[in-house]
């Protein structure tokens, strides 16, 4: 049995972060400096040390990430966990909003009419946003294909996307679509992420701005 470690409430994030460099340098792990913070907080939610290896960042992905939210950009979830997650107050400080369209009547009006999943449709609503978006998907793999399928039929793109959702129907093959574009991305390769990983990501962001 492990003996338990008296750890002060403000110090118990900074011992776990301590704990997880520690262990990534046992396995012979060293994460690039950009992705550092946002993989080392994905690590940090789910204690997923799988995590440091199957994270796939497009090219100067977490600095766009950044400029993108300092210019006051909106982000859009798949679910209202992920939306829950996010620090809001935070990204409210550079002025963009946060949305989830998965409750909307209208969506659940539409998918049902068409037949399709309700992220698939949300992801339709969030396209007609003026804003530059953040698509953050932790959830939904047809959010992610509905976003690829949007790009075809039309000339749009988000100006980015943190796609994570986990299961094991399409999942993966959600995420390669993803990665086969030009689209500014963080994306978890394989069958692993969920609403919980992508606030943390947004998060990560957010906290390492300065």
């Amino acid at each position: 049995m492990k003996e338990l470690e008296y750890v002060l409430p403000g110090e118990i994030e900074k011992r776990s972060f301590a704990i997880i460099e520690s262990e990534l340098a046992e396995r012979g792990i060293s994460l690039p400096r950009e992705q550092r913070a946002v993989t080392m907080r994905v690590i940090h939610t789910s204690a997923d040390f799988d995590y440091a290896k199957t994270m796939s960042y497009s090219r100067d992905a977490v600095a766009i990430a950044k400029r993108l939210i300092r210019q006051g950009a909106d982000i859009v979830t798949d679910t209202n966990m992920a939306l829950a997650g996010i620090n809001k107050k935070e990204l409210a400080r550079y002025g963009g909003q946060t949305y989830c369209f998965m409750a909307d009547e209208a969506v659940v009006r539409e998918a049902k009419e068409r037949q399709l999943t309700r992220a698939a449709v949300s992801m339709e609503h969030a396209a007609q946003l003026e804003k530059p978006v953040v698509f953050v998907i932790g959830n939904a793999p047809t959010a992610l294909i509905s976003l690829y399928e949007l790009m075809q039929k039309r000339k749009w793109r988000p100006a980015f996307v943190i796609g994570v959702p986990v299961g094991f129907v399409n999942v993966e093959a959600a995420k390669e679509l993803i990665l086969s574009t030009d689209v500014p991305h963080i994306v978890n390769r394989g069958r692993k992420g969920g609403s919980n990983v992508a606030a943390a990501i947004v998060n990560a962001l957010l906290y390492d701005m300065i």
